[in-house]
């Protein structure tokens, strides 16, 4: 019987699965090692649409929200350190230039992660010229126009983040679980994030979808974000319709394979919260313990993109 179907008593399954409940103390840093918090996934939006413009009708934001600016007081205020800046595709599509030049100018805080055309043979050139000097060090993959996630196109920018050493999120659905799994496997030293983990919702399609979901974490090298939770909500915050399913893939994936992302700008991405209601969601709400937190909202992030190799 799945977790989804059980329901499991919390505190029960929070012993499980190896996380008990969370004081105020016990989240707290203590002094000698203090918490890092990295958002892992924010997207930007520049002010000057001169010198980058949009594309065509963009998916925009409430007016002054989404900027770096922007950014960097939702992050003072809720206490979060770092950021992976995700290229805003709905907003420039494949220009990255944005996102690389806002990595590289606010590096002490900020990585980039940018997204290129699987159909265009230069990208991997470009993704190598990121990488080497705006200070990018991820790469979100997508399906080519052929429909296919395992496509040759796609294959050749996965070789190149593996050559690089630097990390690839794959924005998918469920349907695409079994491409996700062949690449996988032939990138074993790559390492790989779910972002929206197969964009997980409430509803009929919640079972089955966790299910693809937490077939994914049988490769090692495959990672969660757990960015789901009011995205695929019914309800208002605390969302607690989507909490068992990301304790299920916590469980799953363990602490050390999750990451924590809020959505920014919230007011635009999911605007029935804001963004320290969603990382309350992590350090109240869901019951983790001080362990866990500490790798899902920082210590994980680290590691994936924030350490040079």
């Amino acid at each position: 019987m799945s977790l989804i179907d059980s329901r499991l008593d919390r505190r029960t399954f929070l012993h499980t699965a190896g996380m008990g409940t969370l004081s105020a103390s016990a989240f707290a840093a203590d002094a000698e090692k203090p918490m890092i918090i990295i958002d892992c996934h924010a997207h930007i939006y520049g002010e000057d649409e001169k010198k980058y413009p949009t594309v065509p009708k963009p998916y925009r934001p409430p007016a002054g929200k989404g900027t770096v600016a922007h950014l960097k007081q939702e992050m003072q205020a809720a206490g979060v350190t770092h950021v992976t800046a995700i290229q805003t595709s709905t907003f420039y599509k494949w220009d990255n230039r944005f996102t690389a030049d806002s990595a590289r100018d606010n590096s002490d805080f900020m990585v980039g992660v940018v997204t290129l055309d699987p159909d265009d043979p230069q990208s991997p050139k470009q993704l190598e010229a990121y990488v080497k000097n705006y200070n990018v060090r991820g790469m979100r993959s997508i399906p080519a126009k052929s429909g296919k996630l395992d496509d040759p196109g796609v294959e050749q920018l996965w070789e190149t983040a593996e050559r690089l050493g630097i990390v690839i999120n794959v924005l998918v659905s469920r349907d695409k679980r079994s491409e996700v799994e062949s690449l996988v496997g032939r990138h074993p030293k790559l390492r790989v994030i779910i972002d929206h983990c197969l964009n997980l919702r409430a509803g009929k399609t919640l079972k089955p979808t966790l299910k693809d979901v937490t077939a994914l974490a049988r490769s090692p090298n495959v990672h969660a974000k757990l960015t789901f939770i009011p995205t695929g909500s019914a309800e208002e915050y605390p969302c607690s319709d989507m909490h068992e399913a990301c304790l299920a893939v916590i469980e799953t994936f363990g602490p050390d394979r999750c990451v924590w992302g809020s959505d920014f700008p919230c007011e635009l991405w999911c605007p029935k919260i804001s963004y320290a209601q969603h990382l309350r969601i992590f350090t109240h709400e869901l019951g983790l313990d001080a362990k866990a937190q500490k790798a899902i909202l920082g210590e994980t992030a680290h590691r994936l993109w924030f350490r040079r190799r």
